[in-house]
């Protein structure tokens, strides 16, 4: 039996059009501020899963969903052969964390991400 390419959610990025505003308001509706915070990407955990906020200019207008793959090389091309376009080529964002997004055949946006430090729920 093959392998499953995607492992699990891990990561939704939405669009900020005042991202300070935007930090504050979910620095409320969470109860407790980001862990990571900086003029590019907001960073949450909840749960071990990350709900971030990155500036409308960066991401655009749309949310972007992250599923973890073990390997974003080799998840990137298997979707690009079975017919996805590539919206992000591959890249690092820090850490060893790497990401890339994908439009599927129906033009929804796709994203990928390797995390070496995720942990599901929260595990240590």
């Amino acid at each position: 039996m093959e392998a499953a390419l995607f492992l699990g959610l891990r990561t939704i990025v939405y669009p900020a059009a005042d991202l300070a505003a935007s930090t504050r308001w979910y620095t409320g509706v969470l109860g407790r501020g980001p862990y990571f915070s900086e003029d590019y990407y907001v960073g949450f955990d909840v749960g071990g899963y990350e709900l971030a906020l990155q500036p409308v200019e960066l991401l655009g207008r749309h949310p972007v969903t992250y599923w973890g793959v073990a390997d974003v090389d080799t998840a990137l091309s298997g979707l690009l052969a079975q017919g996805a376009a590539s919206r992000s080529g591959v890249r690092e964002v820090g850490g060893g964390i790497r990401v890339a997004t994908v439009l599927d055949p129906q033009g929804s946006v796709l994203g990928l991400i390797e995390n070496p430090h995720f942990r599901a729920g929260g595990e240590p």
